[in-house]
């Protein structure tokens, strides 16, 4: 092992407790706790992922969940520590004993026993807990592990593996709890998912913008004048159309990143400078480095 890996298998204390991280992880934890005791478990609901498992061993062994929250997700903590890192380990290993904590003493009368209102907020409570957990750098749920650890020993995507892996908890559910129990975890599984999305992207997803204009100048000078953004520009050609293949011209492709906030008034000033510029915009799931906000003061 080289010093450059040993140095970032180090586990950095100050990312751990860092006070916004903690309470990241306190209150996404908080929230599943909710999820979970006033929503799920008494209704006997189920959602994806290591939480879900351990409600179905619950009810097939009798075994508290809060222990089997911890038994099964230490067996991902360790492939997270061997794939990820040290830190991610130790923020996963604190949310987890956090959760399985709540889990064992928290006591909580069932918020409602309507079964659509179990799935749908049932699963908003438990995707935003486990969405701000993530925020904080670890992760409450050891699937998301086991799929990064699986990804390159097969030809599966992240999503995939994910979607595996829960169609088989459903199948599970469906022949212990019935097939309309079965339906609604499904539901509360996709309601979870997509409050996930939002609270780990938020309202600040990014949002690559390419733009094709004869008057590249002005467009530039307003990206970075008028809305603060850094810009890559590549050479490309325009043209090609079809009946005239042979008439094509040099052109710049000006790339910015934005939030989808910002999207439809930067497009408005464009076309104030150039109606007939092409512009078209594509979701990224992650930045790293450059300039993507605008600078305070």
């Amino acid at each position: 092992m080289t010093q450059t890996l040993r140095v970032k298998d180090k586990i950095d204390w100050k990312e751990i407790f860092n006070l916004k991280n903690l309470l990241l992880v306190v209150i996404g934890t908080a929230l599943v706790i909710l999820a979970m005791k006033g929503f799920m478990v008494p209704n006997r609901f189920m959602d994806g992922g290591i939480t879900g498992i351990s409600i179905l061993l619950q009810e097939i062994l009798g075994i508290n969940i809060s222990i089997l929250v911890v038994v099964l997700n230490a067996i991902f903590i360790y492939m997270g520590y061997k794939r990820i890192g040290k830190t991610f380990a130790v923020q996963t290993t604190f949310a987890v004993i956090l959760l399985s904590l709540g889990l064992y003493f928290v006591q909580l009368e069932p918020i409602t026993t309507d079964r659509l209102l179990t799935a749908i907020f049932g699963g908003i409570l438990i995707g935003s807990g486990v969405g701000l957990v993530i925020r904080s750098g670890g992760v409450v749920d050891g699937l998301e592990v086991v799929a990064a650890y699986t990804e390159k020993k097969t030809s599966f995507s992240n999503s995939e593996i994910i979607l595996l892996f829960n169609s088989i908890i459903f199948l599970m559910a469906a022949f212990y709890f019935g097939i309309e129990t079965a339906m609604y975890t499904f539901i509360t599984y996709f309601t979870a998912n997509k409050a996930t999305d939002y609270i780990v992207d938020g309202i600040e997803e990014f949002t690559a913008m390419n733009i094709v204009s004869t008057n590249h100048e002005a467009v530039k000078e307003l990206i970075v004048k008028e809305f603060g953004k850094a810009i890559t520009v590549y050479k490309g050609e325009r043209g090609y159309l079809p009946g005239k293949e042979w008439k094509k011209s040099e052109c710049e492709i000006i790339v910015t990143i934005l939030t989808r906030l910002e999207i439809k008034n930067l497009e408005q000033a464009i076309r104030m400078i150039d109606p007939q510029a092409f512009i078209y915009t594509s979701s990224i799931n992650e930045t790293s480095g450059g300039v993507v906000r605008r600078k305070n003061g």
